[in-house]
């Protein structure tokens, strides 16, 4: 099993003439065969995928001069993952960065949207005295948020830690509740009290052990930039201005990689066309070294030399049918997921009475609100919106408020308008108002997620020539994605 490691490959693959199956036409399962065929002349790729277009979750509209994500809209690019993959097919002066302008975000206080304190990177803060006038926090929270600095660092950095624990030990629980909860909910959809700190933020396990603090951590990385603060950490919130989108938006990524593969003659793309189950022939069983059954509805099933299973942990272990795959399905099925919504509208600007001057607004849980966060997409990125007008995508659900995606479309519009009226005084109905809905779509890192992985790679170590890839195992943004399949692919490469 290959889930994450290293972008390098050997190429002492060359000339192998292997037959590769791609099960999953996500931007991982796209990538795998995209690194496939890029690395090895010799080497061939059928990829299946169950609906009839390719991208998963990627998916980008355009309506009366609006560009509208219906999933993410961007990636990081402090991770490789994204940026190897726009080099390799000929992407990267497609994208673009985010709109300096309103690199800020917003927190919901008291019902009322406040700027995150400027310099705070997610539980970081670059810039210590600007806690200080922040409205967020009481006199006592912001002490309490300071005070992290004296925190002895714990005594068993081995052992994993909820993100919820991590921030009250070491910042106190306004930090949490106010600002680390609203700000990281808003990239996992999680529960902070179940979210692995390992598994996610190791980063600032790292900081605590190796400066005792992570305020400390923070102003020593800042002394040691001669020039200051560089222009791509500027801001606040989430790190905004390391993150790049293609100008004309990600389903054009989805796009020139799908057209890469057309132009080869060794890939196979097969859309609506589902895999039924997966097994492994056994040895002399006359299938001239090919030794992966893929059974598909309705045709005849085909044989392979390998396999790379890049759907959810769910539907991998669906596919396991045979007995001598039960441990490693049981395991499989052991992460959980968490099902969400985006609500994306337009608007004109003029019907705010908010400026909307930042790239978003995030929201407490404990302001008891119906929605997770918003997300000024047009003020992220240009062109996603006509001039005097705006682009909102709106997110509910996840694994703290479940329930509410057991309302109908009509309800979750409703209350999403309600909560915008509320939150950003909206004064006019929406132009235009769609609900996307992703159910079971995002992987929960809970405690315990790092050796849940190990597990599952320990338990697929027998089965020879499959390989597991995508969102569940070592990171769910789309950089992790990618960087997973074009993992898999090296480590076929490798082995042949």
């Amino acid at each position: 099993m290959t889930t994450g490691g290293p972008e390098t490959m050997s190429q002492q693959s060359a000339g192998s003439g292997r037959r590769v199956a791609v099960i999953g036409g996500g931007i991982t399962g796209l990538s795998a065969a995209q690194r496939l065929i890029s690395s090895d002349p010799s080497v061939t790729v059928v990829l299946f995928e169950a609906t009839e277009r390719f991208g998963g979750i990627i998916r980008t509209e355009q309506s009366d001069g609006f560009l509208m994500e219906l999933g993410p809209d961007s990636f990081i690019t402090n991770k490789p993952g994204g940026i190897q993959l726009c080099d390799d097919i000929g992407f990267s002066e497609e994208l673009i960065p985010t709109d300096g302008e309103f690199r800020r975000s917003l927190v919901l206080r008291k019902g009322k949207p406040q700027l995150v304190p400027e310099g705070f990177m997610l539980m970081a803060p670059a810039k210590p005295w600007k806690i200080a006038t922040t409205p967020v926090l009481s006199v006592a929270g912001k002490i309490r948020l300071l005070r992290e600095a004296f925190v002895r660092p714990k005594n068993n950095p081995d052992e994993d830690e909820s993100l919820a624990d991590f921030v009250r030990r070491r910042f106190g629980r306004q930090a949490l509740d106010r600002l680390v909860q609203p700000l990281v909910g808003g990239i996992y959809t999680s529960d902070p009290e179940k979210l692995s700190l390992k598994a996610t933020l190791p980063r600032f396990i790292e900081m605590e052990q190796q400066y005792g603090s992570v305020i400390r951590a923070t102003l020593t990385e800042q002394r040691r930039k001669k020039e200051g603060q560089s222009e791509a950490e500027s801001g606040s919130g989430a790190r905004y201005g390391l993150f790049a989108t293609p100008r004309n938006g990600l389903g054009s990524l989805i796009d020139r990689v799908v057209e890469t593969l057309r132009q080869s003659d060794r890939v196979t793309l097969r859309s609506n066309t589902a895999a039924s189950s997966l097994s492994r022939n056994p040895v002399g069983d006359g299938t001239a070294g090919s030794s992966w059954k893929v059974s598909l509805a309705n045709v005849p099933d085909e044989v392979f030399d390998a396999v790379i299973l890049t759907l959810p942990t769910y539907k991998a272990a669906d596919l396991l049918h045979d007995d001598r795959y039960t441990d490693l399905a049981q395991a499989l099925r052991a992460i959980e997921y968490a099902s969400s919504a985006v609500v994306v509208t337009t608007h004109r600007i003029s019907d705010f009475r908010h400026s909307l001057d930042a790239f978003g607004l995030v929201v407490p849980a404990i302001e008891n609100r119906k929605v997770l966060a918003v997300s000024f997409t047009s003020r992220k990125f240009p062109g996603r919106a006509p001039e005097g007008h705006v682009l909102l995508r709106t997110f509910v659900g996840g694994a703290m408020q479940p329930e509410l995606l057991e309302q109908s479309d009509s309800e979750i519009t409703e209350f999403v308008h309600q909560e915008l009226s509320a939150m950003l005084g909206m004064t006019a109905t929406p132009a235009f108002s769609q609900v996307v809905r992703y159910r079971r779509a995002m992987p929960q890192y809970h405690v315990g997620h790092l050796a849940r992985v190990a597990e599952i790679e320990r338990l697929a170590v027998p089965h020879m020539g499959l390989h597991l890839a995508g969102s569940a195992y070592f990171g769910v943004g789309l950089p992790d994605s990618i960087a997973s399949g074009r993992a898999a692919a090296d480590q076929i490469l490798h082995d042949s």
